[in-house]
């Protein structure tokens, strides 16, 4: 048999006994994949081993594929954008904090600059999956502070695909120069900014078009194929194919359709994920571990004291209470996916030692477990601290967190949204003027090569260049200019004036320099006369107003495609509830939920546990300020607004109430042969006045005549005989009931239904 039969079967048996085991234990089911790969690898003699190792790297990869991918369409750029500067200001600082701490620790045994770097960048990202688990098993996730955990965690993970590309540029380099690093991030930012414009325009209309073709096996199909598709494309500009991946999730993550693809993708992803957490476990080597027992417990250590002291006092620094952020920064004290992923990179690139992957497993495995322990240390750490600050300190700190807080509610300057309007309209509508200039000077240009007389090449790609990113120049050049915040500027001061004027000629050249380049890529010109055609070419742009309808109808297309998802998001009035110790949070009523069936009257939430329901999601249904007569049923989606302690104690109850459905063989039916003699009391009787269905719960689903195999249909009204043949249908045990009584001597036959 081929060797990666052998090795997925040897795989999966260990994969599928180890999350058994964890699962009974309640453990993460990460560590049970680790397990099984330590048990499968080459270094565990006593145990069946894979074969091709090769082949398990290449499965590995396209593991961290579905796994980024998936993240992906759990991401949100909406999501990003209303969460405020807290969780960004509060993330960076923890990620810098980490990366020095590691680079330091990495420094002290004396390993290589890129073992350091790399270090650092594993330390710095927290576990998205153990610290949801986490919060899930202890009731926690209704907590403010577990809140703004989890926005940490995605801005982390958002940072940590920067920071992979960031990290293979300077692998292959082998040097940080400060110009390639700027020419790096630059490119990072025009294709992101590229792929998630087009993206969304186009993905979704597509979508739609096709609707009603896509079934669950298509949609799936489609789904990979768009995902392996920006993998592609994204591996032959120079970024890793996780980076494809995530990218194409985040898209799909906009459309109406990601919750179907999650749902489709989730069993691939899950599948594939374990076969990569499996190749993590195999490149555990204990003889390493023990040889490197001193660097792992000082890494153990660091990664607790740093996220401990510098990640609350990250949060402080994003304005947040003392409390908070002690709850927040011991919550972070473990590393994860990101650092497993980070790891291969380092070793698939061969820039990183040998020891480095089996050290940060070890480390991972061992703050995984101390998880729980760390976040329950939490709130007795704060009391013991803030016990013994002084007085004017926790004054200090208060005022701070009530500043912050008043500073993210006000308005903001109108030269702040101003410039910021202007500068994204440069960035969006500059990048997608280049794209277009470089798709035809590389696909165009080459193909009228071939087709047109040599003279004519030129002039024929600069006027369709020039036609193609026409509506982009002109709204580089037009755009806010007779916003609200233009003319308040305008009119307030004339001190205003010059710097507008000043913006405005700065747009103007920036378009003057874009179309200088295309006429300068295809004709020789005369300086004079190119600076002539060039202001010839801006004036008539600028007169064209058919021009900005075009660019109003693409705006107002991407503007719908990215805002269809939003009658699921939450509402406005959401962020400004946490200055109450309000909060607003989503529960889902399971099947099999107690609650379901019952109106909101009948449940009295308000009166047991002093919450308030503001909205249910049902479906594609929003059902905003429900009334009391409204009923809760199975898979509704509560938006319940309360304190901490009240949306704890409503998940709790909620928890409670949910019942999982019976597996139990007794509650299936079976199909049972019962023959009546001369003796049953049903003799005379016909199927109603049996009481068979009444009494007994069964159904009657054919009878046969005495010394007839005909079937016939159950009549009644018509009488039994002896000698009947009744097949009837219910539970095992009315069954049995039933042909006790019916004092039948011959052995009955059950048939599973």
């Amino acid at each position: 048999m081929e060797p990666m039969i052998t090795d997925l079967a040897l795989i999966l048996i260990c994969a599928g006994a180890m999350t058994l085991i964890f699962k009974w234990l309640k453990q993460p089911l990460v560590l049970g994949y680790i397990v099984a790969g330590f048990l499968a690898s080459p270094n565990m003699s006593y145990m069946p081993s894979v074969s091709d190792l090769d082949n398990i790297h290449l499965w590995s990869d396209i593991g961290v594929i579905f796994l980024l991918f998936a993240l992906g369409l759990e991401f949100s750029i909406k999501k990003i954008l209303k969460m405020g500067s807290a969780p960004i200001i509060a993330a960076s600082a923890i990620i810098l904090f980490m990366m020095i701490i590691g680079y330091t620790t990495g420094q002290s045994f004396g390993w290589g600059r890129m073992d350091c770097i790399f270090l650092g960048g594993m330390l710095a990202m927290s576990s998205t999956t153990i610290i949801f688990k986490a919060f899930d098993d202890m009731g926690l996730r209704q907590q403010h502070f577990a809140g703004l955990v989890l926005s940490v965690l995605i801005i982390e993970d958002i940072l940590a695909i920067v920071m992979m590309v960031m990290l293979s540029t300077l692998a292959v380099s082998q040097q940080v120069e400060g110009m390639q690093m700027v020419f790096s991030i630059a490119k990072l930012i025009f294709f992101l900014v590229l792929w998630f414009v087009v993206g969304i325009y186009m993905i979704p209309l597509f979508l739609r078009k096709t609707k009603s073709l896509l079934g669950d096996e298509t949609m799936l199909v489609v789904a990979l194929a768009l995902c392996f598709g920006m993998v592609v494309v994204a591996s032959s500009v120079g970024f890793s194919s996780a980076f494809g991946a995530f990218i194409m999730g985040s898209i799909l993550a906009e459309t109406v359709e990601a919750e179907r693809i999650e749902h489709l993708v989730t069993p691939v992803k899950n599948l594939f994920g374990a076969i990569f957490f499996v190749s993590v476990g195999m490149m555990v080597d204990i003889q390493l571990i023990i040889q490197y027992a001193v660097p792992i417990l000082c890494i153990i250590a660091a990664i607790m004291v740093g996220q401990t002291v510098f990640g609350s006092l990250s949060f402080l620094l994003s304005g947040q209470p003392l409390k908070t952020a002690i709850q927040c920064g011991f919550s972070l004290t473990q590393i994860g996916e990101f650092a497993f992923i980070l790891a291969t990179l380092g070793t698939s690139l061969g820039v990183t030692s040998d020891y480095l992957y089996p050290i940060v497993v070890a480390v991972s495995v061992f703050t995984t477990f101390t998880t729980p322990y760390m976040i329950r240390l939490a709130v007795p750490a704060y009391n013991v601290l803030e016990r013994h600050l002084p007085a004017r300190l926790k004054q200090i700190l208060n005022n701070y967190a009530n500043s912050s807080a008043s500073a993210s509610g006000g308005n903001t300057s109108h030269w702040r949204t101003y410039l910021m309007n202007v500068g994204q309209t440069l960035l969006i509508y500059g990048v997608l003027s280049v794209a277009s200039i470089v798709i035809m000077f590389r696909f165009i240009q080459p193909l009228l090569a071939n087709i047109l007389p040599q003279s004519w090449v030129g002039w024929i790609t600069a006027i369709v260049t020039i036609l193609a990113i026409a509506p982009f120049l002109r709204t580089l050049m037009v755009k806010h200019n007779r916003s609200t915040e233009f003319q308040t500027l305008w009119h307030s001061s004339n001190f205003s004036r010059a710097p507008l004027v000043a913006v405005q000629l700065l747009r103007i050249l920036i378009v003057a320099a874009i179309v200088g380049h295309v006429l300068g890529r295809t004709l020789t010109w005369n300086g004079v006369l190119l600076i002539g055609v060039v202001v010839f070419i801006i004036f008539n742009i600028l007169q064209t107003r058919s021009l900005g309808r075009r660019t109003g109808r693409l705006e107002a297309t991407f503007s719908k495609n990215l805002m269809q998802r939003e009658h699921s998001a939450r509402p406005a009035y959401a962020g400004h509830l946490v200055e109450h110790d309000l909060h607003l949070t989503d529960f889902t009523i399971p099947v099999g939920n107690a609650w379901a069936g019952h109106t909101l009257s009948e449940l009295s939430l308000g009166h047991n546990y002093g919450v308030h329901v503001a909205s249910i999601l049902r479906g594609t249904e929003r059902l905003n300020i429900p009334s009391g007569s409204t009923r809760i049923l199975p898979g509704d989606k509560l938006q319940v607004i309360g304190t901490d302690n009240q949306l704890s104690m409503f998940g709790h109850a909620l928890e409670t109430n949910s019942q999982q459905p019976s597996t139990s063989t007794q509650s299936e039916m079976q199909l049972m042969r019962i023959t009546l003699d001369a003796g049953s009391p049903f003799i005379g009787k016909n199927i109603h006045e049996s009481g068979i269905r009444q009494r007994y719960r069964c159904l009657v689903a054919g009878i046969e005549s005495a010394g007839d195999n005909t079937l016939l249909t159950a009549d009644p009204k018509r009488p039994l005989c002896a000698g009947n043949v009744l097949w009837v249908v219910g539970e095992e045990s009315d069954l049995a009931s039933l042909e006790r009584d019916s004092h039948n001597t011959t052995t009955a036959e059950d048939v599973s239904a």
